[in-house]
């Protein structure tokens, strides 16, 4: 009803002109602006009374995932621990597996072992493009903008090691993601954690324990990827382009929130109705194309100033085990990269093996390899180049945090930049929201059941979403769903762990085929 207002209001000045002349014009625009007004006016209503219901539930949630101890004089939010405790141990009950094999991720996504013939929808490449454009985006824009400006250079070391650390927490679930998916008739598949957890734990005489798991992890997904996977990503494109365009006092597109949010669930729509062959073949495009972009860009500045990338890195260092600085010198540097590694390449949380458990593999241990790239990718990689524009540049002392940080560091260096980190922005919170409607799909019909019109019903809903991301604020809300998201680590973890030795088995078969014969190089490759 608001829109069609919106839409008549601004169509009547079209109308008047022939018939009422000039006056009558002028009062017709009168009458469309004083209807613009009344919808921002009703949008920041139902902005409050949202954020009113919602924010006693979204502070009560948070405060119980997020819950921090002071450390050092900073707090350090537990969940973070949870994740990168595991990863540890992950990594050494795996002999730092991420390393052994790192050459081997890259020849199976080249497609060195790949056989079309293998059960599943997805090359490892494709499945690799899909979970790491449900990862690589404002993470690694804003976060890393965060993460220095409060932890300072030295943040960046604890980033780095966290992203290593990672690995080999996406190698287990992503393993275990393949092992235990179902192999529907119609040669689609459905994996993830949710599936894991109550097949793997069953088979661990923990049945009643691994259902409850799976159905806790699923409900998270579903609110996850409504929320931080989707209102946020077309909250913040939107934000973006009125920012480069003036701001919210004078840019043309302030107000206009709905709009872009119903062009981009139109888009989105068009690509998840296709399932996940559809959203990977979108993706394995995009994710390069956003690789060329961004860290194109920081690569040539990186260059311009390769004369100081000693000096750089010795900050980085030095800032890592400072016992003074910003925020608690080396306690809040490896803090906040920490904090913001989990954020950016959510390994432990388990979103990612949804998508890396649609692969084309009989064997599981392949995508398990192949998952390791892609912490490697998005936090040692894309957060590093990130991290070295911003200290390159003396951003730092500008006193911006997040993506305005990020944005006026590339920008001492190009002037365009703003434009380009806006196109930036659009195309990683397309390819994330592309992502999680699949990881909220496949939530969904582990909880209801498969079927064509089940998952239209959620795709339906999932593209509402978008609308209402843009066109509201929603504070709470987001808060609520990024608590969802952390949430999916706690049962994730356990079963994780409960689960290494089956990992550990899979593995140990795989090299073992290599090493005699019974797995060769496809002739060609």
């Amino acid at each position: 009803m608001r829109k069609l207002l919106l839409a008549l209001a601004l169509l009547l000045p079209l109308f008047a002109l022939p018939a009422f002349g000039q006056e009558a014009a002028g009062e017709a625009a009168e009458t469309a602006v004083e209807a613009q007004e009344t919808i921002e006016e009703t949008t920041r209503t139902v902005d409050m009374m949202v954020n009113d219901a919602i924010s006693p539930i979204s502070n009560a949630v948070v405060s119980v995932i997020f819950y921090s101890v002071p450390i050092a004089g900073v707090d350090f939010p537990l969940i973070v621990g949870w994740l990168v405790v595991a990863a540890t141990i992950f990594t050494v009950y795996f002999g730092f597996i991420q390393f052994r094999v790192f050459g081997h991720a890259i020849a199976l996504v080249r497609g060195d072992y790949s056989d079309p013939k293998d059960a599943g929808e997805v090359s490892h490449f494709q499945a690799l493009a899909t979970a790491l454009s449900g990862t690589v985006g404002l993470g690694n824009i804003a976060g890393v903008g965060v993460a220095i400006a409060v932890g300072g250079p030295g943040a960046t070391f604890w980033m780095i090691l966290a992203g290593l650390l990672g690995m080999a927490s996406k190698f287990t679930e992503c393993t275990l993601g393949v092992k235990y998916r179902n192999e529907l008739p119609d040669g689609r598949v459905s994996g993830g954690p949710m599936y894991y957890l109550s097949k793997g734990l069953a088979e661990r005489g923990m049945a009643g324990l691994g259902k409850f798991f799976a159905i806790f992890f699923a409900i998270c997904c579903i609110g996850g990827a409504l929320g931080g996977g989707n209102m946020f990503q077309s909250n913040q494109s939107f934000q973006q382009l009125v920012n480069i365009t003036g701001g919210n006092d004078v840019s043309p597109l302030a107000g206009f929130g709905w709009l872009f949010g119903i062009i981009m669930a139109l888009i989105v729509g068009a690509v998840i109705i296709g399932g996940i062959k559809s959203i990977a073949k979108v993706t394995e495009k995009i994710v390069p194309l956003m690789g060329v972009l961004y860290v194109g860009t920081a690569l040539v500045i990186i260059l311009m100033n390769i004369g100081s990338i000693g000096w750089a890195f010795s900050q980085i260092i030095g800032g890592a085990f400072s016992p003074e600085g910003v925020a608690g010198g080396a306690i809040g540097a490896l803090i906040q990269g920490f904090r913001r590694a989990a954020f950016s390449n959510e390994a432990g949380i388990g979103s990612a093996a949804i998508a890396h458990s649609a692969v084309r593999t009989k064997e599981p241990a392949t995508e398990g390899i192949v998952s390791l790239l892609e912490p490697f990718i998005d936090t040692v990689v894309i957060c590093t180049m990130t991290a070295l524009v911003i200290i390159f540049t003396g951003a730092l002392s500008t006193g911006l945090t997040g993506v305005e940080l990020t944005s006026a560091a590339f920008g001492a260096q190009f002037s365009f930049f703003p434009y380009l980190l806006a196109l930036a922005v659009l195309l990683f919170a397309f390819s994330t929201m592309l992502s999680w409607s699949y990881y909220g799909l496949k939530s969904w019909t582990y909880l209801f059941g498969e079927g064509k019109t089940k998952e239209n019903v959620f795709k339906i809903i999932f593209c509402v979403f978008v609308v209402i991301g843009a066109s509201m604020s929603l504070g709470p809300v987001i808060d609520f769903s990024d608590s969802m998201i952390f949430a999916m680590a706690l049962p994730n973890i356990i079963g994780l762990y409960l689960l290494m030795p089956v990992v550990k088995r899979e593995v140990n078969q795989y090299f073992a085929k290599i090493k005699s014969g019974e797995i060769r190089k496809v002739k060609g490759h």
